[in-house]
Formats: C-alpha cells, sequence, structure tokens
C-alpha cells in the first residue's frame, strides 16, 4: 500500500486491498472514501468487501464512484461535503489516487490558494496541471474561450520583462504584445547597495511602471495564477485568461525571508536589516553610520542568489566608511557565507581578499543562517561543509545585514516550465524551454547557470526577442548568450573591482586591461557604476538601446 499524505486530515492511495484495511485502522484513520467504480479493472476488490472490512475496525466507509478522466464540478462538491462530515483523518483511494486527489483539489478551490494546492499535490506524486484552470475559477469548470489573445506575452515587466518588449519592438514594431505584471512600480535593484552606502538616495532607484512600458505594449495589470502551456494560455487571478502564440517567462525571483526564523519580524529594527529591499538599504545606511563599535555580522545564503557578490559588496563599503570615520578597529566584523569560497570566479579572489585584510573582517564558510533573534541580538548558523555539527552556530551581533534565501516564484516552482529545482528549465544557449519550443525564459527565474544580475538580464534580452522572432519567421538567424554576467564589487567609495564572466566562470570584459583591469580595483568602474550604468539602465535597457550588447553570436 503506497500511502501519500495531502494534509494532516488526507491522505490517498492507490487500490486497497481488504487487508490493507486493518494497517489502515492502525494507523488511526477513522474514515474512508473509495473513487473507484465497481468493475473498473479486473483486479479490483469491490467496495461492498472494503466496506464490510472497515466497519469490523471501526472505520466509516464511503464509496463515491468517479469516472476516469472525467471529474466533474458536481464530484468536487460532494466531497467537499464528506470532508466537513466524516471523522478524521481521511483516506481516499481509487486505481492510482490522481482522482482522489483531483477531487481534493476542486474542492479546496476556495479555500487554499492555488499555489498550494499545486504544491502540495506535488509533494505527494501527482500533477493537478490539467485542471489549474478550474482550480483558478474556485474548481469550477470556465469557459475554454481566452479573455485576451497575443502573438507574444511576456510574464513579469521588471528588468529583463520591459528590456525583452523593448528589444522586440526595436526590432518589429508591429508585433501584437502584452507584459504582464500587477506592480505599479519598478525598481533598479542594482542602485540598493549604494542606497545602503550613502551614496544615492532611494529616490533615485524607482520609477512608476506605467512610465516604464514601452509604447505599443499591452499591460495587463494582474498577477499570474498558472500557466498552461499545453494550452497556450496564462491564467491570471480571477480566473481570466491569456492565449499567446509565443510566451517569454521572466518573473523575477522570490526572496524567501520567512525561511530564516524570526528573520521577518526583526527586519527593520534590532539592528537588523538587507540591502535586498528597498525600504530597508536606507535602514543600512542609518545603521553602519550609527555603529561605533561592537559586532558587525554579514551574511550570505546558498546559491543561487541574485547578484552574488552583494552580500559583501556591503560589507566592503560598511567597513570603508567605519575606516574613513576612525571606528573600524572598534567593530569585529564577520562575514558569514554558506557557500565554501568568497567569490565564484578564482581571478577575482586575491584582489577581494586584500580588502578582507585591510578591513581586519573575520570570514567563515559553510555557514548558513537559519535563526535570528532580534531582541536578544543573536543569529544562528547551521554549519553546511562535510562532517559538519548539527548544532546551531551562536553568533551575537550589533548590526546584521542579511541577503535572504532565494528560490523561483510559487507559480513557476508548481508549473510545468520548471525543473527538478523549481527554476524555468531552458537551453543555456538559445534560452528556449527545453520541451515547450515557444517559451522563453530570461533573467533570475531561468535555469541557465549564470549570474543573476541585471547585467545579464541587460546581455539576454535582444538574444530571446531575435530568437522569438526567428521563431515567428520575421528574423534571419538565432543568436546564442555566453552567459555574460557582471557583478560590480564595490570595494571601497571610489573604487570596484568590476567582475565580468561567462559559463564555466570565463572572463569576458567589456573595456581593455588598460582602460579597465577587472581584477583590480578601480576609479573609472566606480565612475561606470555610479554615473554611467543607472542612466544606461533607465534610458538605455528599458527601452531598447542595445548599447555594447547587441547579439553577436549566432547559430549557423
Amino acid at each position: 500500500m503506497d500511502i501519500k499524505i495531502l494534509t494532516k486530515d488526507l491522505s490517498v492511495s492507490p487500490q486497497i486491498s481488504v487487508d490493507d484495511v486493518r494497517i489502515l485502522a492502525e494507523q488511526g484513520f477513522k474514515s474512508l472514501v473509495c473513487h473507484r467504480p465497481d468493475g473498473e479493472g479486473a483486479d479490483q476488490v469491490n467496495f461492498a468487501e472494503i466496506k464490510a472490512t472497515a466497519e469490523e475496525f471501526g472505520l466509516v466507509a464511503i464509496h463515491q464512484p468517479v469516472t476516469s478522466g472525467k471529474v466533474t464540478d458536481e464530484d468536487a462538491q460532494t466531497f467537499k461535503q464528506l470532508m466537513s462530515e466524516l471523522p478524521k483523518p481521511m483516506f481516499a483511494y481509487c486505481r492510482t489516487g490522481t482522482r482522489c486527489t483531483t477531487v481534493w483539489a476542486l474542492a479546496q478551490a476556495t479555500e487554499m490558494s492555488t499555489v498550494e494546492i499545486l504544491q502540495t499535490a506535488k509533494n505527494a506524486g501527482y500533477d493537478m496541471s490539467g485542471v489549474v484552470r478550474r482550480i483558478v475559477n474556485g474548481g469550477v469548470t470556465p469557459t475554454q474561450q481566452a479573455d485576451r489573445e497575443f502573438d507574444i506575452v511576456v510574464v513579469g515587466a521588471g528588468a529583463a520583462g520591459v528590456a525583452v518588449c523593448s528589444s522586440i519592438l526595436a526590432r518589429k514594431p508591429d508585433v501584437n504584445i502584452a507584459v504582464i505584471d500587477p506592480a505599479d512600480i519598478h525598481y533598479y535593484q542594482p542602485g540598493w547597495t549604494m542606497v545602503g552606502a550613502g551614496v544615492f538616495t532611494p529616490e533615485q532607484t524607482v520609477k512608476t511602471l506605467s512610465s516604464l512600458i514601452p509604447k505599443g505594449v499591452t499591460w495587463i495589470k494582474n498577477a499570474v495564477s498558472a500557466i498552461e502551456p499545453d494550452k497556450n494560455c496564462v491564467l491570471l487571478d480571477g480566473c481570466h485568461t491569456v492565449s499567446y502564440k509565443h510566451l517569454i517567462v521572466c518573473p523575477g525571483l522570490k526572496l524567501d525571508w520567512h525561511n530564516i526564523e524570526g528573520l521577518s519580524e526583526t527586519l527593520g529594527k534590532n539592528g537588523v536589516t538587507s540591502n535586498y529591499r528597498f525600504d530597508l538599504a536606507p535602514y543600512t545606511w542609518e545603521l553602519v553610520q550609527g555603529l561605533r563599535g561592537g559586532k558587525a555580522v554579514f551574511t550570505q545564503p546558498p546559491m543561487p542568489i541574485k547578484c552574488a557578490g552583494a552580500p559583501q559588496k556591503a560589507m566592503y563599503l560598511s567597513c570603508d566608511h567605519w575606516l574613513s570615520s576612525g571606528v573600524l578597529g572598534k567593530i569585529d566584523v564577520e562575514f558569514y557565507n554558506a557557500g565554501p569560497v568568497l567569490f565564484g570566479v578564482k581571478e577575482y579572489v586575491p584582489s577581494l581578499m586584500k580588502y578582507v585584510e585591510k578591513y581586519q573582517a573575520s570570514l567563515q564558510f559553510t555557514h548558513n543562517l537559519v535563526k535570528v533573534d532580534g531582541p536578544n541580538k543573536r543569529a544562528y548558523f547551521k554549519q553546511t561543509g562535510e562532517g559538519a555539527s548539527d548544532e546551531l552556530v551562536e553568533v551575537a551581533f550589533d548590526m546584521l545585514h542579511v541577503a535572504p534565501p532565494q528560490s523561483a516564484p510559487d507559480f513557476i516552482k508548481v508549473s510545468p516550465l520548471a525543473d527538478e529545482a523549481g527554476w524555468i528549465d531552458v537551453d543555456q544557449s538559445t534560452l528556449q524551454h527545453k520541451k515547450y519550443n515557444n517559451i522563453y525564459g530570461l533573467g533570475d527565474a531561468m535555469n541557465a547557470p549564470n549570474a543573476k544580475t541585471a547585467a545579464a538580464a541587460r546581455v539576454q534580452a535582444p538574444i530571446v526577442a531575435n530568437n522569438v522572432l526567428y521563431d515567428m519567421g520575421l528574423y534571419h538567424k538565432r543568436a546564442i548568450y555566453n552567459g555574460y554576467g557582471s557583478c560590480p564589487l564595490t570595494v571601497e567609495k571610489g573604487k570596484i573591482i568590476l567582475a565580468e564572466f561567462g559559463y564555466g566562470g570565463k572572463m569576458l570584459p567589456t573595456f581593455p586591461n588598460w582602460l579597465i583591469n577587472g581584477t583590480q580595483p578601480s576609479h573609472l568602474a566606480w565612475l561606470l557604476k555610479e554615473k554611467i550604468l543607472p542612466p544606461m539602465y533607465w534610458e538605455g535597457m528599458l527601452k531598447g538601446k542595445e548599447w555594447l550588447v547587441k547579439p553577436k553570436e549566432f547559430l549557423k
């Protein structure tokens, strides 16, 4: 008997035998439901036999036959009623357990979010993507006609989404294209490190999204509930449907603050901050200015994360301020990294280590932050290396800068687009989905092994634009992405180590060494970060001006 737990009150399984009923009773089940019509299979035990044995062991047994592949709305409502009336915990079975899970999923459509239902079923080994439209519609079968139809639909209007829309229109202005995003505000997230160091103001990193959506693009201001790639359809909150001929998915990623116990409750107070959030970056600068002694702790979670250098950039800029203020000697600086190295591309490490030594910072590798006690100013780390102890490492702090663990958005994780780790599964050269040829991914939510940075999205956008138009028969060659990403490592105010690299850590410098040697701290690189990159972002990348990133490599 292969029992799958859906919730604490309901488990399901394939067909059971009479002998299995005794085991169910011993495991504490109080009632069972059979969703399989009698006579469906030659090896099937009739429900009457199951019911007689169940009653011997004190279980309530109900037969609710459901036709395979034809779960009706009424079936779901009947099971919802049974779930409210029968003693718990309940057990349900059919031929494979799929029918039981389906009626449960539809019955819970008004009680749980779509993502929660899909993830719960997925955890038990059942794929509910076939009924996702009904789940989104409250468990009721909706109309099959799409509300709106477009040649190209883009999910997400962050850096990647706006840029790819602009790059498409720069090539073919008359393409029928829509972008889906519920946000009102668009953020220049690379600037938050500078906000946390008092270099930028928060206002320099924000604009209204309406001012950035390219002319000619239909903006659908709604959230995505699910994607049905087999039906070329995106489902929105409220069960609105948008159909597409080609889909580009770039929703960004999710910051999993809640995965660190106690963190959400203490963010923005008790000396706990993060440059990964717009409203917290100013608090970082406030803490840096106010700290005159004690311990400052900086953390980095397991990869992948966006802008992998950001956690240490916060440390370097904070230390630079304390050094210039004459208080660094009174501050114990510690950097806790869940990974085994300071930076993933070895060519940049020697110069970074000079700054670690200059600031007398202590490095702790394979230590992952798992808990924060803000009021008592304690951080707790779990060691992740080989032979690590199960005991948590307790660290006191006066200031704690946290980079949160990160993952793909929930609606991506439970979609058919996701790989086993939950990321959009693309070919790393073309950024085309590995299964669905009319779908592309770019930005932070896809699984190509590149750095998740705005600079990477800036390169990816014209490549995806090129390749989608090629698929539509409107362009002549398919472009190739080499994994380019850039991380301007702000090691002090006025100097940056400009890390630029592609797949496999191959260095891909934009400038000749005599102008900017990326492995060495450079004032010119700082001016690039402070003065050039923000307008290049707002006026170039987001408007389809492909300065230095026009595709150059193509498939033969």
